[in-house]
């Protein structure tokens, strides 16, 4: 029985471009997507894509819940980490770094961040920048997130502005009708 994801899962597969591993169908699919993995378990924050960043959100805690779940002493769980783990000191730091610090957490394992938008001349097919990362990283955290709003940016300084105005006029025209 497969055990429930903690967020959204994409039902339909994503379309990955990677050049390493065109034409080859669901099996470089695959193996894109398994680099993409080891190295979000390396460097715990990584840029991508934004249907590369879904996909590797989700293989990764996957892998992460199945490691919690059952530790190294299970054999198809070690199996699975050792093949979406290319480097293997990786399968060492997935259960003595990581399975102890998600243990407990009742949460998803990743962070999901929309970053910005820029579409770039060289490149007209650009797509949207997602930062994929494993919670509790060492490295300091993002100044920006897809949950809060920003009142620095000029688009809500000024709606912020207009509804001060709106709502002090309102009180005025209040004020001379009594």
């Amino acid at each position: 029985m497969i055990n429930q994801m903690r967020f959204k899962v994409q039902p339909k597969a994503w379309k990955l471009r990677d050049s390493d591993n065109l034409n080859q169908g669901l099996r470089g699919r695959l193996l894109t997507t398994r680099k993409t993995v080891t190295e979000l378990i390396q460097n715990e924050r990584l840029e991508l894509s934004y249907p590369r960043g879904v996909v590797a959100r989700e293989y990764t805690e996957r892998l992460i819940q199945e490691a919690v779940n059952n530790g190294d002493k299970h054999k198809p769980t070690m199996e699975l980490a050792d093949w979406w783990l290319k480097d293997k000191s990786l399968v060492h730091k997935l259960f003595k770094v990581l399975v102890p610090r998600f243990k407990d957490m009742d949460s998803s394992y990743t962070r999901f961040f929309y970053g910005p938008f820029i579409q770039r001349l060289e490149d007209p097919t650009s797509r949207p920048r997602v930062i994929v990362e494993l919670k509790g990283h060492p490295f300091p955290p993002l100044s920006y997130s897809n949950t809060e709003a920003n009142r620095g940016l000029i688009s809500n300084v000024l709606l912020a502005e207009a509804r001060r105005e709106a709502r002090l006029r309102e009180e005025f025209n209040k004020s001379e009708s009594s």
